[in-house]
């Protein structure tokens, strides 16, 4: 197999995880805000809503709006959360409570480095081999990422709500390629998702490589 010249990597569930289930961290942050509720159902009510949001992309969005519909996007997916599980109105200030969630998550306290990436990093490096994120993830990766250690790596972020287009759609694909001005067939895009990431990917002429992690869901 030839080495590519690009490799593109999805973020969340290949490069770093949340550190606990999303329910955990949305119980203990709820509990500091008076609000007790079961971590599990939490996990699974924070799961389905999720699946049921549409995609993070704000197609034709005045950029300096973006963050704005970011954060709204995620409120909606904790309200449903909250509601889902019967306790969003034992809530007496929801909007601080989500306040404080939002920024947790762009803090590393949230997430964790999977245990093979740092070696696979440094290698792809070695080989000269230019790397990029390509994620459905919103801005707050910019923030992630150099928390982490890990921005180092990478010649290019790639997100939805930057682009206006979301995974699996090949618009997002394409935006990361234009970046390293480089042909499908000289990349590899690897990923958490074999929908958005290994059939997107192959579809328009990428390598797709699948990577199965643990999944909290």
């Amino acid at each position: 197999m030839s080495q590519p010249k690009v490799i593109l990597l999805d973020a969340v569930g290949t490069l770093f995880g949340v550190r606990r289930s999303v329910g955990q961290i949305y119980g203990e942050i709820a509990s500091q805000f008076g609000v007790s509720v079961d971590a599990h159902s939490l996990n699974k009510a924070f799961f389905q809503s999720f699946r049921e949001a549409p995609p993070m992309a704000f197609p034709e969005m005045d950029t300096n709006n973006v963050q704005q519909h970011e954060y709204n996007w995620w409120k909606t997916i904790a309200t449903q959360t909250f509601e889902r599980v019967g306790v969003y109105s034992q809530f007496s200030n929801f909007a601080e409570f989500f306040d404080f969630l939002y920024a947790y998550f762009a803090t590393p306290e949230a997430w964790l480095i999977y245990d093979d990436v740092p070696e696979a990093l440094n290698y792809w490096r070695e080989h000269q081999i230019e790397l990029g994120v390509l994620s459905n993830f919103d801005s707050r990766i910019h923030r992630v990422l150099p928390a982490l250690g890990l921005s180092r790596y990478f010649n290019s972020v790639t997100i939805s709500t930057e682009v206006g287009a979301a995974k699996p759609d090949p618009a997002i694909f394409w935006a990361a390629l234009n970046k390293h001005k480089c042909p499908p067939t000289a990349v590899w895009h690897i990923g958490d998702s074999y929908q958005e990431d290994y059939q997107a990917a192959r579809a328009i002429g990428i390598r797709g490589i699948w990577i199965r992690r643990r999944n909290d869901s």
